[in-house]
């Protein structure tokens, strides 16, 4: 907020006009955002920074503060609503008091000129002063890997609690406020459920998307009136089976599929794929679990897989490029900021650990949980996700041997790692059963050629064929 803009709030405070609070630009070149909800509704009094509502972008689920201090007088935006950077969001009548002069900052994003590293935040969890705690651990048998969310199939579904004013049921304003995931928001609505009455087991209490699957919806009389049906998915004729089911294109599927669109016109790919005995991987693995250097820590394949393909960068540096077209330029970059493909219930997010060459394979695994498990929360931000330079999908961990995935927008590169599983295998001039994976590289052709493509997926397979020659490489 610079300074006309701190005396026009101060004048308003002064005199009780009405401040109209318009979407700011949330960065990296968007234009508009998805509305999610609202955190206050009319009549209620708001401070400086306090969150006032979500809104979803290309790359993230951010909260608004508020830029003022007063009464909030009229909401501008529905929930599903697609809103225009500088659209107006909100009117506040201005608080009679004297602005602070503080700059509201966009929660999850942090100032604008703070860029806090992946590795930073890795060290502070290390030490155990981090100033935010991580939330709950994932549950047992879950894949931190490919971040697949859900509780177990055997869970039984929690019981519908007592209304939390401990009476009467909550007003709809009173139910908006109601700490909630965006997903367990959208879900709520979707299934007609008041979340009122679901029990949260996020951080802080708040209501997840599991917590909303396993709720009972409310029993309510019908007060339309008249015989009209409920829009929503199509039963077949006698059976009240749905055959048919239609789901908006919006947030985050909408922009995957925008982005791989662009992929797919703009990038010119091509593929190589190569399969390989990581026997030897999966046995050095299974002997650092046993070590003390990574007690609390446990080191898996898409880990080592990883810290593979750094080494492997370190090589073979046109594999980590960008094409930049406004310039004619092919820009070289010699630090990796490690995406990492996660399936969440929002759809693909692809979060990318920061300076990831940097990291040893210990740190290397406990940034791959972190990062699984804030994108499954919806808590990963605009600095997790924004900034990738190589992508890595572990499609391996649905039992899928192999995939040839897209190359993402700005990058050059992105690996896709198959299922490990046991087959007959010539070794050392014998037939044995070994565990064998599928590599796949999906390549931007402008940039890298078959020749540089096909070295670079040989030098990952030979380190995962003989893990201990990473350490003539680190």
């Amino acid at each position: 907020m610079d300074d006309d803009a701190r005396a026009d709030e101060a004048r308003a405070a002064e005199t009780g006009e009405i401040l109209e609070f318009r979407l700011p630009d949330l960065g990296e070149g968007l234009t508009d955002a998805e509305f999610q909800n609202w955190s206050v509704a009319v009549g209620d009094e708001v401070t400086l920074n306090q969150t006032i509502a979500e809104v979803e972008t290309a790359k993230a689920v951010v909260a608004l503060p508020s830029p003022f201090a007063g009464t909030v007088v009229e909401l501008l935006a529905e929930p599903g609503e697609t809103i225009e950077v500088g659209a107006p969001l909100l009117r506040i009548r201005a608080a009679a008091t004297e602005s602070s002069g503080r700059r509201s900052v966009l929660v999850g994003y942090g100032p604008a000129e703070e860029q806090v590293s992946r590795r930073r935040r890795g060290g502070r969890r290390a030490n155990g002063d981090a100033t935010q705690a991580p939330g709950p651990p994932a549950e047992p048998g879950a894949s931190v890997e490919a971040g697949v969310i859900g509780a177990p199939a055997d869970a039984a579904p929690p019981a519908l609690p007592e209304p939390r004013n401990g009476s009467a049921r909550g007003s709809a304003a009173e139910s908006q406020r109601v700490a909630a995931t965006p997903g367990a928001r959208k879900l709520a609505r979707e299934l007609g459920i008041d979340l009122w009455y679901v029990a949260g087991s996020g951080p802080e209490g708040a209501v997840t998307v599991a917590d909303v699957r396993g709720a009972v919806p409310v029993s309510e009389p019908d007060t339309r009136g008249g015989d009209a049906p409920e829009a929503g998915p199509v039963a077949s004729a006698g059976t009240g089976s749905v055959r048919e089911e239609r789901t908006p294109i919006a947030g985050i599927r909408k922009r995957t599929a925008d982005a791989m669109v662009a992929s797919a016109r703009t990038i010119p790919q091509a593929s190589t794929s190569v399969t390989v005995d990581v026997t030897a991987s999966l046995e050095l693995l299974e002997h650092l679990r046993a070590t003390k250097a990574f007690e609390g820590s446990t080191p898996t394949p898409l880990a080592l897989v990883a810290k593979s393909v750094l080494a492997a960068l370190a090589e073979f540096p046109v594999v980590n490029t960008f094409w930049d077209d406004a310039n004619a330029e092919i820009v070289t970059r010699y630090y990796v900021n490690l995406g990492i493909a996660v399936a969440t219930e929002r759809g693909l997010l692809v979060p990318n650990i920061k300076d990831a060459q940097t990291l040893s394979l210990r740190e290397l695994c406990r940034e791959i949980s972190w990062l699984a498990q804030i994108a499954r929360e919806g808590r990963a931000g605009l600095p997790d996700l924004r900034g990738g330079t190589f992508t890595i999908s572990n499609v391996g961990v649905f039992g899928v041997d192999s995939g040839t995935p897209l190359v993402n927008p700005g990058e050059a590169a992105i690996l896709c790692l198959g299922a490990i599983v046991k087959r007959p295998w010539v070794f050392r001039d014998e037939v044995v059963v070994r565990s064998v994976t599928t590599l796949t590289l999906s390549f931007d052709h402008r940039m890298i050629d078959g020749e540089a493509a096909a070295r670079f997926l040989a030098t990952v397979a030979g380190l995962l064929e003989d893990p201990l020659t990473l350490l003539a490489r680190i």
